[in-house]
């Protein structure tokens, strides 16, 4: 394939305000949007085949959609700014959101979609590059930038990570899409900007001068591909990851459910098997009720082992393995499902690089399911006020090469986004945030259960799960 960097000319950029004024007072910035300041912006976008309309109309179109949709949230066309006590605010000025048109005319679709790799022509499709949340306070909160290719148009946005997570920014990306196909009257999501949970604290975070930096590499070499998963594919790692579990029956045995062909001093184990399961599912010899390990838990214990195994770390070096965990329905009392605002905490779970290794998939994954099943109501309330013991920004990155931190989610509504011709043809982001380790999870075009993960890593690295027969047992093959 040709190279394809430099394909994007920027033809226009303007200023897109609000259909209506703002009467929404300050929102001040939670213990989960501050220590976002330090992040690149979000850039997260939808590739689309060629709309019915025609350029001259497409861009007006979406431009008065945009400022349509910006009515309906307010803090997206507003701007940051600090009290004399150090407070962080977001104030909705309706000082509006960038626009910005581009072409790419030798770019095809298939060249987006196409090849192993992403390719680095992706990165063109936003605006806002390498832009750190705090420059929030005089620049634009939302940009949002139109690229016509040869067949097809991106629309791809970069959104403030001080302002949004990714549940917050899907369901403006979907309000948008709802507008553009339907007009104002469409709108069925409405965003909730109550200030009123835990989330809400009066500790300070001390700024540098100059604002944060970013705590990674933006430079260091990196490669990155889209791995899919289908639903099928998906359903036999589940069920084999739950086929052996570990139980404890009343009386402190730990009893290990095995296959039915396992032997014991060479002669088969089905008759045992049978007697201990049927021991198991009696209510009453059952002190610590089996959970089942989800297809996603499943999914990251696949990634965590072949991730290990690529970077060839010694067997006492710790890993890490962290997920975003979105708060709203943990907390007591609940968020509203569509609070607007940053409700994510980095939830890790820790095991050497040997235990990760010598260790059946199941056992990873049991990991993760007891780190992310743990993470409730108090241990919310314990990680704010370990914050405002010490307000921090978040170190993003992976300062010892043993980590992996995966954002986003397959749960997110990214294929609900048809602004009037169809739903996309793939999601892809731009260069934000983006570090050896760093995954991000979409829910696969196809919908029921696949998963496609967007996988950053170090090129070494990246070779190395390519040609893990474990991992890629798995993984959809093109």
């Amino acid at each position: 394939m040709p190279s394809l960097e430099n394909s994007v000319t920027v033809i226009s950029r303007s200023r897109v305000f609000p259909d209506q004024k703002s009467t929404l007072v300050d929102l001040k910035l939670s213990v989960s949007d501050l220590p976002m300041l330090s992040c690149h912006y979000i850039q997260k976008g939808c590739l689309f085949t060629r709309p019915h309309l025609p350029p001259h109309a497409l861009l007006p179109h979406l431009k008065h959609s945009l400022s349509l949709t910006l009515s309906h949230f307010p803090p997206l066309a507003g701007r940051l700014s600090t009290s004399q006590d150090g407070h962080v605010f977001l104030t909705c000025n309706d000082a509006g959101a960038d626009f910005v048109s581009a072409a790419a005319k030798s770019v095809h679709v298939g060249d987006v979609i196409a090849g192993i790799d992403v390719p680095d022509v992706v990165k063109e499709f936003f605006t806002y590059d390498r832009t750190v949340s705090y420059d929030g306070h005089n620049r634009p909160i939302l940009a949002v930038q139109v690229t016509e290719l040869n067949d097809g148009v991106f629309i791809g946005c970069s959104v403030n990570h001080a302002v949004t997570d990714g549940t917050s920014l899907w369901n403006f990306i979907n309000t948008f899409a709802e507008v553009s196909r339907g007009g104002v009257g469409s709108v069925t999501r409405h965003p909730d900007f109550t200030r009123e949970s835990v989330l809400i604290s009066p500790a300070v975070l001390q700024v540098p001068k100059g604002g944060p930096k970013v705590t990674f590499n933006e430079s260091e070499p990196l490669r990155e591909r889209i791995f899919s998963f289908s639903r099928e594919q998906i359903v036999e790692l589940k069920a084999m990851v739950n086929k052996r579990r570990s139980w404890t029956v009343d009386n402190g045995v730990e009893v290990l459910g095995k296959q039915s062909n396992d032997k014991i001093n060479g002669k088969e184990n089905g008759k045992l098997t049978e007697m201990l399961e049927s021991l198991l599912l009696r209510n009453d010899a059952v002190s610590k009720p089996l959970v089942e390990i989800s297809s996603f838990q499943s999914l990251c214990a696949l990634l965590w082992r072949a991730i290990t195994r690529a970077r060839k770390l010694p067997s006492s070096k710790t890993t890490t393995f962290r997920m975003a965990v979105n708060c709203r329905h943990r907390l007591s009392p609940k968020l509203d499902a569509e609070y607007f605002g940053n409700a994510i905490q980095s939830v890790p779970t820790f095991a050497t690089a040997g235990e990760v290794l010598s260790r059946d998939i199941r056992w990873s994954a049991d990991q993760l399911n007891q780190s992310v099943a743990a993470h409730q109501d108090g241990k919310i309330r314990s990680v704010v006020a370990d914050w405002e013991a010490n307000p921090r920004c978040f170190p993003l990155g992976n300062p010892d090469g043993a980590s992996v931190t995966m954002g986003s989610s397959p749960r997110f509504p990214m294929y609900d986004n048809d602004f009037g011709w169809g739903r996309p043809v793939a999601v892809r982001s731009g260069r934000a945030n983006k570090f050896d380790g760093k995954i991000s999870a979409f829910p696969g075009r196809d919908g029921n259960g696949s998963v496609d993960l967007e996988v950053v890593l170090a090129p070494e690295t990246m070779a190395g799960i390519e040609s893990d027969g474990e991992f890629m047992r798995y993984v959809l093959k093109k």
